[in-house]
């Protein structure tokens, strides 16, 4: 069985549906590691240091703490984090596959605090939070 061409797809409700679920089981998951073992006691990638120092270099003004969407969603954003995150394509496995983002670490995944994200800048932004001790005070 061959998949369907994207520019075939348009916006089908069963791959959305598949998406939403596979997104918030991701989000869920994290959230029980958070609360269980803390952010420091654990890796999200084989690369967290390089992912964490190159995130870093590249995108000084973003603060973990607290996300502005248009850091992400204006077209300057979206194009300077296509050109990061294809550097990863090879190296962080599902690199760009979609996955839910908290916008205030100090919240969890709500409608409000949570914007959507490639799983690359997912882990950009969750390994600075766990490196900062930001998501600390969330294992319980």
């Amino acid at each position: 069985m061959s998949l369907p061409r994207a520019e075939d797809t348009g916006n089908m409700v069963e791959m959305e549906m598949q998406w939403a679920v596979k997104a918030m089981h991701h989000a869920e998951t994290y959230m029980k590691l958070l609360k269980a073992v803390g952010g420091k006691s654990f890796k999200l990638t084989p690369i967290d240091d390089e992912l964490y120092n190159d995130y870093k270099a590249n995108f000084p003004e973003i603060s973990a703490a607290k996300l502005n969407e248009d850091d992400f969603k204006t077209e300057k954003a979206k194009a300077k984090w296509r050109n990061f995150i294809n550097k990863y394509e090879k190296k962080v496995k599902d690199f760009n596959f979609g996955s839910l983002l908290r916008i205030d670490c100090a919240g969890d995944y709500t409608e409000e605090n949570t914007m959507f994200a490639t799983r690359t800048q997912f882990y950009c932004i969750e390994i600075a939070r766990n490196k900062e001790g930001l998501n600390d005070f969330l294992k319980q």
